[in-house]
């Protein structure tokens, strides 16, 4: 069992932030905020990448019964193509701090950087979703909510194997551009294929 902290600063409503999704070929880019109780508790309770898809949903609906506040956002392949990843990441975690029903006094980002949020101090941390059991959370509901919509995508385009790879780069994935080009989901602006394509076959 890992012993995640419970907060940054004591005594203040902090919001943990996360995203899932930034190095994906395909579709958005999904982040989450969410307050947690002062008490809150639970063993299972880790960094998502960590945890199996089986243990990340059962703690979904958990953190949503018990968190004080939560939200979630998503910014689609377009707008990623139009500001980039790193702007596209940071504008899903504003959007998701926009959802929460109460006003966090400090928000708890996961990573080394960050575009303030309006009147909201904010500390950027490393690796957080494995150290605060907010970020741990944030981590959960972006990562479940992004394979959710990527499965549902997969419906249109089985043949990307997106039900499995949820739009990372995976062989498979890019052997399946290579030789049916790219789809309305994909990130334009990424590179989509290896420079060495025979690479893919080796």
């Amino acid at each position: 069992m890992t012993q995640l902290k419970k907060y940054f600063k004591k005594g203040i409503l902090e919001a943990g932030c996360d995203e899932a999704g930034r190095g994906c070929l395909a579709g958005p880019v999904v982040a989450a905020a969410v307050i947690l109780p002062k008490n809150f508790k639970n063993e299972l309770l880790n960094d998502s990448k960590k945890l199996t898809e089986a243990q990340r949903n059962k703690l979904r609906p958990i953190i949503e019964k018990e968190a004080l506040a939560y939200g979630v956002a998503f910014v689609d392949e377009k707008e990623i193509d139009q500001i980039n990843i790193l702007n596209a990441s940071f504008t899903a975690m504003h959007r998701a701090v926009d959802q929460l029903n109460k006003k966090p006094e400090l928000l708890l980002i996961d990573g080394n950087r960050f575009n303030p949020y309006p009147e909201i101090a904010h500390e950027c941390i490393i690796k957080g979703d494995g150290k605060y059991l907010s970020i741990a959370a944030a981590s959960i509901l972006a990562k479940t909510y992004r394979d959710e919509y990527m499965e549902k995508i997969h419906q249109e385009f089985p043949l990307y194997d997106w039900n499995k790879n949820k739009g990372y780069p995976t062989k498979k994935h890019r052997i399946a551009i290579l030789e049916n080009g790219d789809c309305k989901y994909h990130r334009k602006t990424f590179q989509l294929l290896p420079e060495n394509q025979l690479s893919l076959f080796e």
